[in-house]
């Protein structure tokens, strides 16, 4: 079925792969959509549901008037509605529970940015009801800057996970892009490479975006961070996430980071859950099935998004190895959650230091991932991948050394790649 792209610049399309996954209005379904703030769930929720009634709980008068109404009210009411900021006003949820339940209500939309209160209702009311579908910020495969395109494809991250012969595939795929698409496919990344993902920074000046993000990280502290922790005091938060920024690729030694914020380290472990759960990180757990006595178990912590890891390291112009593995890791997360795909996220690491990025485990078996921000690759950058081959055996599916370069092609026995970044997710 063709999917069409929505035009949001001048220069760049956009497109929400979340939106061939929400269920029509037509299924008995209540469907919850959650994610980062300003991540464009409104906009894809109206879009989907263009005839539905929207009502935004971020207004005092809404709450209020939806607390005063009767349960059994809600039905013909309200009927099939859009509730954003579903978490501001908890009642409703029980609210919707009973007319779904009374078969007096057959659909319903809720939108969230504070996962912990969004989900904890979902699971304390909707358990076995709704279904729950994460936007995050814009994609790679999301932004494309060819004019007149009508149709999106998955990228090719998509087949590999999914169980295609991995060699097959590459070699089937053009070496080289030497026409006007692979200018285009550059384009998306080097923008996702500078600004990051967040939709409303696409229609903006480089001054504006900057403007943007500042504004953003304020509005963070004050309305998210709110709804997940009472902090009087904002100071040591922000002050935390900073230096957790900081460390975007890098293991989290919560001693370290507790010593230099000047927290205890229980704090900074619950800082670190307040950052995950509003979607402003990602925590990749170590691997260590069958292997135990040689592997650390610390977690690698990834910022989510590429602009606001900028503004708030202050890194505003180089692509470092941080920025660029940040960015990769991102892509493979944003594409594995959004789509709901059964494949699990993991860092290799042992205690001699040999470390693997990351370990796709799919339903088909394990494909190894390093990242390198160079624009060609030698030998040393696919040893990792040799070694956790010979431990894994038959599990491993193959390897990929994603870099910024042009060429695809086979570097090593057995099975292990070099793959542009931009080939692989656009």
């Amino acid at each position: 079925m063709p999917v069409y792209l929505t035009i949001m610049s001048d220069d760049l399309l956009l497109f929400r792969f979340v939106e061939t996954l929400l269920p029509s209005e037509n299924v008995r379904s209540i469907a919850i959509l959650t994610g980062a703030r300003q991540t464009g769930k409104t906009t894809s929720a109206q879009r989907k549901y263009p005839d539905l009634r929207y009502i935004n709980l971020d207004a005092p008068e809404n709450r209020d008037a939806l607390r005063l109404l009767s349960t059994s009210a809600w039905a013909k009411t309200v009927g099939p509605a859009v509730l954003d900021e579903a978490q501001k006003e908890p009642v409703v949820f029980e609210k919707v529970k009973y007319a779904f339940d009374s078969q007096a209500l057959s659909f319903s939309v809720m939108l969230g940015s504070s996962q912990i209160l969004l989900l904890k209702k979902v699971r304390e009311s909707l358990a076995g009801r709704s279904s729950v579908f994460e936007l995050w910020p814009l994609m790679m495969s999301e932004i494309h800057t060819i004019p007149g395109i009508a149709e999106k494809q998955s990228p090719l991250l998509d087949r590999l996970i999914n169980g295609t012969d991995i060699s097959k595939a590459l070699r089937d795929e053009p070496e080289l892009l030497l026409d006007a698409a692979d200018e285009h496919c550059r384009a998306a990344e080097d923008y996702l490479l500078s600004w990051g993902g967040m939709p409303a920074l696409l229609s903006l000046s480089p001054e504006e975006r900057w403007q943007w993000l500042k504004d953003y990280e304020y509005t963070y502290l004050e309305r998210d961070l709110s709804d997940l922790a009472r902090l009087d005091d904002l100071l040591p938060f922000r002050t935390f996430q900073k230096l957790a920024a900081l460390r975007s690729g890098q293991m989290l030694n919560y001693s370290e980071i507790a010593r230099d914020a000047g927290l205890s380290v229980d704090t900074a472990r619950r800082y670190t859950e307040y950052l995950r759960l509003s979607y402003q990180t990602i925590l990749i757990q170590p691997y260590y099935k069958n292997i135990t006595s040689t592997l650390v178990k610390s977690p690698k912590i990834y910022w989510v998004d590429v602009g606001l890891l900028r503004h708030l390291t202050g890194i505003r112009v180089e692509v470092s190895g941080a920025i660029y593995e940040t960015m990769v890791v991102g892509e493979i997360i944003k594409w594995i959650k959004t789509m709901r795909r059964d494949v699990e996220v993991y860092f290799y690491r042992t205690r001699s230091g040999m470390e693997v990025d990351l370990l796709l485990v799919t339903q088909h078996g394990i494909i190894g991932v390093e990242v390198k921000a160079r624009r060609s690759v030698a030998p040393p950058d696919w040893r990792a991948l040799r070694e956790i081959a010979e431990r894994l055996g038959g599990d491993l599916l193959g390897g990929l050394v994603i870099y910024r370069g042009s060429q695809i092609r086979e570097v090593s026995e057995p099975g292990i790649w070099s793959i542009p970044s931009r080939r692989l997710f656009t």
